[in-house]
């Protein structure tokens, strides 16, 4: 691994670092989302607490800490494999982020910035799969797993030169969603468009 690689991995995980939602909402004067909810900094929780708006802005910006990084690795060149790697940097940074005592978020919006680059239609076919299991069942967690469990199986059938960096991506964050996994079959996940009840 070159010394450029090993930088844009560390440079992936500190951006990966800046909670996009916690920043938001504190510019929004909005309830800080590690204390309300679910207790997640992710865009489905500031849905929740603060409304579509700041949601929207904490997704985009999600995504860019994917994009950006993994953008800039394939136009240096850098191979499949090490673009997985910063890929994962990335989303390791937005679950364990340096600068927010290691306490983050899920990963799946960083997880999709960073594989937008591989190519539209496969980033459709994601974005498609989650809009429709969210709207079909209205649990965004389970959207997510159907999600990241297709999410290799689409890169398969549209650019096979990245199922391993995908299928790592998406071991990764199954494993964060294990709690929501738990919930979902005790039935006692929340619904999007209702607030958690403590």
């Amino acid at each position: 691994m070159t010394l450029i690689a090993l930088a844009m991995i560390i440079a992936a995980y500190l951006l990966g670092s800046v909670s996009s939602a916690v920043l938001i909402c504190r510019l929004l004067r909005l309830p800080d989302p590690r204390t309300v909810g679910s207790n997640n900094p992710g865009a489905t929780n500031v849905l929740r607490t603060g409304g579509k708006g700041a949601a929207v802005a904490v997704l985009l910006c999600d995504m860019l800490k994917g994009t950006i990084p993994v953008w800039t690795g394939y136009y240096m060149g850098i191979d499949a494999v090490v673009l997985g790697v910063i890929a994962i940097a990335a989303c390791l940074g937005h679950m364990y982020p340096l600068f927010f005592h290691f306490k983050g978020g899920k990963g799946v919006a960083t997880a999709l910035g960073a594989i937008a680059p591989i190519g539209w239609d496969l980033t459709g076919l994601i974005t498609g799969t989650w809009l429709l299991v969210a709207v079909l069942f209205r649990y965004s967690s389970l959207a997510a797993i159907v999600t990241v469990l297709m999410a290799p199986v689409y890169t398969w059938m549209a650019r096979p030169l990245f199922t391993l960096p995908v299928a790592m991506l998406s071991c990764l964050i199954l494993l964060r969603h294990h709690q929501n996994i738990r919930r979902l079959v005790e039935g006692t996940e929340p619904k999007l468009g209702k607030k958690k009840t403590s």
